[in-house]
């Protein structure tokens, strides 16, 4: 999907806008998985990057889609302290010019078609210190029907960081959305660069 679909989405509400964070990176935080400074890479309308200063990180939330940055910053007034937010390309973190020690995804990866793997891989390593940590909440090859983003597997995910990382654990997680009570099967991983 490309930034005007995004855009149109915005418009409206989409499902994954719940009006907070996505419990899984709640879960992290509360594991004392996450290091400062952090970045949330394709941020939305920026609840994980507000949550995770809320508590206490340095963040910076980014988002292709101007609409987003411009609903997360509207959120952000008042707060403080607050998270930096930017309209950026995922694929071009480099010309950000900072390091950080955790890059969190909710709902990017998947997103993405396999040719740009390797760029988002890339443009990755760009931004995270050795030793820091991506995690990474994408649709699984569990959750049924075509609805929503494509699936990713465990092999996909392995294989596309088989090179400089240390894949920590993949395990089964769910989505929330703002559908009822539907949760969507979903994969966390936890993968670390060991090298740049």
């Amino acid at each position: 999907m490309g930034t005007k679909t995004f855009e149109e989405m915005y418009k409206g509400v989409p499902p994954w806008e719940i009006d907070g964070p996505q419990s899984e990176i709640v879960h992290l935080a509360e594991r004392g998985e996450i290091r400062s400074a952090v970045l949330d890479a394709g941020c939305g309308t920026g609840e994980n990057a507000l949550y995770l200063a809320e508590i206490g990180f340095e963040v910076v939330g980014i988002d292709i889609v101007p609409s987003a940055i411009e609903k997360a910053l509207g959120k952000a007034k008042g707060r403080s302290p607050a998270p930096t937010f930017l309209v950026w390309d995922t694929l071009d973190l480099e010309h950000l010019e900072r390091r950080f020690n955790t890059v969190i995804d909710s709902g990017f990866f998947h997103v993405l078609p396999d040719k740009k793997h390797p760029v988002f891989v890339k443009s990755l390593v760009s931004v995270l210190n050795p030793g820091g940590t991506y995690f990474m909440v994408c649709f699984s090859e569990h959750e049924p029907g075509s609805w929503g983003p494509r699936r990713v597997t465990q092999a996909q995910i392995r294989e596309t960081f088989n090179k400089g990382w240390r894949i920590d654990y993949i395990r089964e997680a769910k989505f929330d959305t703002n559908l009822g009570s539907r949760k969507c099967n979903a994969w966390l991983s936890s993968i670390t660069l060991i090298a740049s």
